[in-house]
């Protein structure tokens, strides 16, 4: 499904018995990593935290933490030939551009993540 390009998939993951509102991103039959989002809707008619819980940033350290590892479901290590992947902010650099993700709230918030890109 993902030969020869990116996919950025929108989904829940449960991380630490936590669930996070992610974007999975995956390549070549393989994931290139698991994004958290920060910020998360909740206002409006928008009620994200009900059931997400926002990555943690801590403000007193520089850029956005390090990277955790996720273990893969059985089932998708097997599809996949992998047993963890990486999981929290992260931008993925090629030979003429570097991609990144924001979602939603991310980009309206005066503290919006590209600003630290």
């Amino acid at each position: 499904v993902t030969d020869a390009i990116r996919c950025i998939i929108g989904m829940p993951v449960m991380h630490r018995n936590v669930p996070y509102n992610c974007r999975v991103w995956a390549v070549n039959r393989k994931i290139v990593g698991i994004r958290p989002k920060i910020y998360l809707a909740n206002d409006g008619n928008y009620r994200e935290m009900r059931w997400f819980t926002p990555w943690y940033i801590d403000p007193s350290k520089q850029g956005f933490g390090e990277l955790e590892e996720y273990f893969l479901p059985r089932e998708i290590g097997e599809i996949t030939g992998q047993a963890k992947v990486p999981f929290g902010i992260f931008a993925v650099s090629t030979k003429d551009t570097c991609l990144a993700t924001e979602t939603c709230e991310e980009l309206f918030t005066p503290d919006a993540p590209h600003i630290k890109l």
